[in-house]
């Protein structure tokens, strides 16, 4: 089984991918990016806000599933800058009560729109 989630409480897709898939028990989060939901701009400019924009975006998406930070099991981060690995990492930590998911945080050249960061996310359907 596979289906497409679509939510406003996240930016729509702005390329050719869905905002999450659900398949075989899963919900496949596409990497958020810090744009406002009903903007589809980038409104924060500091690590600290980006960041706090891009677990709204992803909380909004498991909540139109019924879902939870506490049910994401992978997260992947992206970096345009690893010096801000701390400060991602408390506001991500805020978001991820209880058992942390497994993760992984890689620092890239460059992100969408000039993002300076972004998080995709797997959970599991309840």
């Amino acid at each position: 089984m596979r289906a497409k989630v679509e939510t406003s409480s996240a930016p729509t897709a702005i390329g050719p991918y869905s905002q999450a898939i659900k398949a075989n028990g899963f919900l496949f989060i596409s990497g958020q990016i810090p744009l406002d939901p009903g903007t589809g701009q980038m409104e924060a400019v500091d690590i600290v806000g980006q960041t706090k924009r891009v677990m709204e975006n992803l909380g909004g998406i498991l909540a139109s599933e019924g879902m939870t930070f506490q049910d994401v099991v992978k997260t992947t981060i992206f970096l345009t800058d690893i010096s801000d690995f701390s400060r991602v990492n408390d506001v991500y930590a805020s978001y991820m009560a209880g058992d942390a998911p497994a993760r992984s945080t890689v620092q890239v050249a460059a992100l969408p729109r000039g993002a300076k960061v972004e998080i995709e996310a797997i959970a599991v359907l309840p």
